[in-house]
């Protein structure tokens, strides 16, 4: 009867099956681009429209603060690619476990993660550089993401509120070593979500932070006699990174905070840790970036995700495979 009914089904019935293919097909889209940002930093390239939209060569971008501008600007995206790999990996997660066992705030979890990626877009009202690969990007992503949630709604009947996220998935006492851990993630995660917001919102404003232009050896005015609009570029680097840090954010803390034990989870935030905290850290050091003042959050918000990761280990993976 089963066979017969796999002949009964359509190809894209059975592509989209119920929903967290298409969920998947998101986390390993954000995965490539990350890993595509990374590419460009490394190699040194620039996408042609942003070429296109400064009217500049490579050359000539690369002759601005004596080379300190593009050190920046790769800082800024080999950072973003980072933040949007850690999400990729958590949706990867998602999918395949909690969402795979009909919990319903894992479902929950992918709509507000969702909302607050997508939306992040929006951010170039702010600063006025329309990111046509960005957008390009977005609406055909997008589909994709929302035609996987309608089709995965089916999997939490009956149907329970967000309220949902507000149920622990354990709640261990905060002086053994697992619930301080715990916390400590979830710390973690909350310090990514206002990171993310206060660097979206500089994005959107100021651009810039004094350690910034100390780095680049410049003032914001120089920056734009040399071009005008080298700002609201700069300025979408920044905010798009700053709302995929704030997405990441979002998406650990429900992660962790409704998930039981689980080594699969465990080992899924490892992979999201080294992508996150490794690119946001370990990019600065090559390109000279080292003021300590600019470093200080992000050390820090290292050291607790490592230390809530080494208290967590025995329970985790004591927790089985799945939620």
């Amino acid at each position: 009867m089963d066979e017969v009914d796999d002949y009964r089904r359509g190809l894209f019935e059975a592509l989209i099956g119920d929903g967290r293919p298409l969920l998947k097909l998101t986390g390993l889209a954000l995965i490539g681009s990350g890993l595509f940002a990374f590419f460009l930093a490394a190699t040194g390239h620039f996408l042609p429209h942003d070429i296109l939209f400064l009217g500049m060569s490579a050359d000539e971008l690369r002759s601005v603060a004596h080379g300190r501008l593009v050190h920046f600007m790769m800082h800024d995206r080999v950072s973003f690619g980072g933040a949007i790999v850690a999400v990729g990996v958590l949706y990867l997660w998602l999918a395949e476990f909690p969402l795979r066992a009909r919990q319903a705030w894992a479902w929950w979890t992918f709509l507000f993660s969702g909302i607050a990626g997508f939306s992040s877009f929006l951010a170039y009202l702010g600063y006025g550089y329309l990111d046509s690969w960005h957008g390009v990007a977005t609406l055909v992503l997008l589909p994709i993401f929302v035609v996987g949630l309608y089709k995965s709604s089916q999997l939490v009947r009956p149907w329970q509120s967000a309220r949902v996220l507000l149920r622990p998935g354990d709640t261990p006492p905060v002086r053994s070593a697992y619930g301080a851990g715990r916390l400590l993630l979830l710390v973690t995660a909350w310090s990514l979500v206002l990171g993310g917001m206060i660097i979206m919102t500089v994005g959107m404003t100021s651009v810039f932070v004094p350690t910034d232009l100390e780095f680049m050896q410049v003032a914001s005015a120089d920056l734009a006699a040399a071009n005008p609009r080298l700002i609201p570029l700069i300025a979408h680097d920044r905010a798009g990174f700053g709302g995929g840090v704030c997405c990441c954010g979002l998406t650990m803390f429900f992660c962790v905070y409704c998930s039981p034990p689980c080594r699969s989870l465990w080992q899924a935030l490892w992979i999201m840790g080294g992508a996150g905290f490794g690119t946001a850290v370990g990019v600065h050091f090559p390109i000279g970036y080292t003021n300590a003042m600019h470093l200080a959050p992000a050390f820090l918000g290292a050291a607790m995700f490592i230390v809530g990761m080494a208290l967590t280990h025995n329970e985790m993976l004591r927790g089985g495979g799945s939620p």
